[in-house]
């Protein structure tokens, strides 16, 4: 883990869907550190700083990938191969990625899919049978599909119009999925409403769950309290972004309402 910016240069780029971006570059892991599935590194621009979920974990080699929603993400759309960013981190609690021979469940939506691509691509190496519920508004937006069903994940494909795979929300695919399976374990990540049906659908289920939040983030390292949800106090850079059900259920807040820069609910 580094606390100030690295400089790297951008060395791939893979245009995902029309709104989506993954950005590779080199990353030493023995100097810099090898982070776990479900951690977050901070992107500096050279103006503004924002963090950023990691989608791929390779040999010496990270990738995050960007929705352009904003002035920031625009400007890093805007970036080509060989241009430069900083990257400090990585930072979080991540996923516990320690399983190994079991029947995993993996559900993310939009851009939610790119941690949930890290923890897929990693536990499919240690032998986990993996079913992963891929979801999205249409089928332009679906996200690391394809590629996680050439590693060997069994991809539920799910849309919101019906435009490819299962016509619905997540929460009804996953709601299909348990009438004829069961799981040892799940991870979930994407909107947060999303979220919160998946967790009442799951506990009802008896499935143990592990869940990536965001929350606006300044300084990443537990200091500025920006990133603190209301019931417990906890820091999402540093207490999470990944809670396990048990602490996803005190959490007042979850798939309610958040807080903006000036900690504004919203």
């Amino acid at each position: 883990m580094i606390n100030e910016p690295k400089i790297v240069e951008i060395t791939d780029i893979i245009d995902e869907t029309p709104t989506i971006k993954t950005f590779k570059f080199d990353w030493n892991m023995k100097s810099l550190g090898k982070p776990n599935p479900g951690e977050f590194v901070m992107i500096w621009n050279f103006k503004n700083e924002k963090p950023m979920s990691i989608a791929q974990i390779n040999d010496n080699e990270l990738a995050i990938t960007v929705k352009n929603i904003g002035e920031f993400t625009s400007q890093l759309h805007d970036l080509k191969i060989g241009n430069q960013i900083g990257v400090r981190g990585s930072y979080g609690n991540g996923f516990n990625n320690s399983f190994e021979g079991k029947k995993i469940l993996a559900i993310g939506g939009g851009v939610g899919m790119a941690p949930i691509n890290a923890i897929v691509s990693d536990l499919i190496k240690k032998g986990n049978k993996i079913d992963v519920v891929a979801a999205a508004v249409t089928k332009n937006e679906l996200l690391y599909a394809t590629s996680l069903e050439e590693l060997g994940a069994n991809v539920h494909h799910c849309t919101d119009d019906g435009s490819f795979g299962f016509k619905g929300f997540a929460t009804d695919c996953t709601r299909n999925l348990l009438q004829d399976s069961t799981y040892d374990y799940a991870f979930v990540c994407g909107p947060e409403i999303m979220m919160k049906g998946i967790f009442d659908i799951l506990e009802e289920a008896g499935i143990s769950a592990q869940y990536s939040l965001e929350r606006y983030m300044k300084c990443a390292i537990g200091i500025c309290g920006q990133c603190c949800v209301d019931s417990e106090g906890w820091r999402i850079c540093v207490e999470g972004p990944v809670f396990e059900n048990d602490k996803i259920n005190k959490i007042t807040e979850f798939g309610k309402y958040r807080r903006d820069a000036s900690g504004v609910k919203y």
